[in-house]
């Protein structure tokens, strides 16, 4: 399928989506949303992509918003509307059955930072830059941002950097555990590709799996959270994955996972 302002690419079982709209320093309207929608449900049905990379066209931003120029004129309903499209689009990206790395090439700004916190794994360029500045425009976060971010960097942080509209370096970013990992800006996309390749090289089905008890365990009690643990792992136990991947460590030669 061709799309407009997102490019989706296919390099063996990694898929790597870039929202594509440089221009408007790839700000996200209704259109591109849609469009990452469309994205995320064609990955989530192919059987061959193990682990996806997250990015934005351009050297100045990840995405630096949503787009402004759409919200101005927004009534409260149309807001809501708006809020519960990128909600979806942004959930539906958080519960994908394969793991997502953003990879944060600049600003990563109100949308754009609630983006890449529904992302599983961020790495950052060392001149990524994020914020929450919606208070400063008379708006509260919207795609998100007032519950993940309390979830990664803790109430307080996240009251303060909302409430502020404080931008952020990529360190001071890692420093509270908004990313994973600071690199240069010329190997952002080579480290996220090598990450991924760890990823690629596990079972699919088991890394899933996994995705899924550390999404839903962190929303339960931790003896709910041991129980639907344990119905992930028996799960495994019928997949031809787990019995390639232990009899590959018992015959100590190379695994050869074939997602089933």
């Amino acid at each position: 399928m061709e799309y407009t302002n997102v490019i989706f690419e296919k390099d063996g079982n990694l898929a790597i989506v870039k929202i594509n709209r440089p221009k408007a320093l790839n700000a996200l309207n209704s259109e591109t949303l849609k469009e990452l929608n469309l994205v995320i449900e064609e990955i989530s049905n192919d059987k061959d992509v193990y682990a996806v990379i997250l990015t934005g066209a351009g050297e100045k931003a990840f995405v630096a918003g949503a787009d402004i120029s759409e919200m101005k004129e927004l009534n409260a309903v149309q807001g809501k509307a708006f809020g519960t499209l990128g909600n979806k689009v942004f959930r539906n990206l958080e519960k994908l059955n394969k793991p997502v790395i953003a990879a944060v090439n600049g600003f990563a700004l109100g949308g754009g930072c609630e983006l890449a916190m529904a992302c599983d794994i961020r790495i950052a360029s060392a001149k990524a830059k994020f914020a929450q500045p919606e208070a400063g425009l008379g708006i509260t976060p919207g795609f998100g941002g007032t519950q993940r971010l309390a979830r990664l960097v803790g109430e307080g942080r996240a009251k303060e950097l909302i409430f502020t509209c404080d931008m952020i370096k990529a360190d001071e970013a890692y420093r509270i555990g908004l990313v994973n990992k600071v690199v240069e800006p010329e190997m952002l996309l080579d480290e996220a590709k090598v990450m991924a390749g760890k990823i690629i090289k596990n079972a699919p089905i088991a890394v899933a799996q996994c995705k899924e008890a550390i999404n839903r365990g962190m929303q339960m009690d931790i003896d709910d959270a041991i129980a639907f643990e344990a119905e992930a792992f028996g799960l495994c136990f019928a997949t031809a994955d787990q019995k390639e991947g232990m009899t590959a460590f018992i015959e100590k030669r190379d695994k050869n996972f074939q997602n089933k």
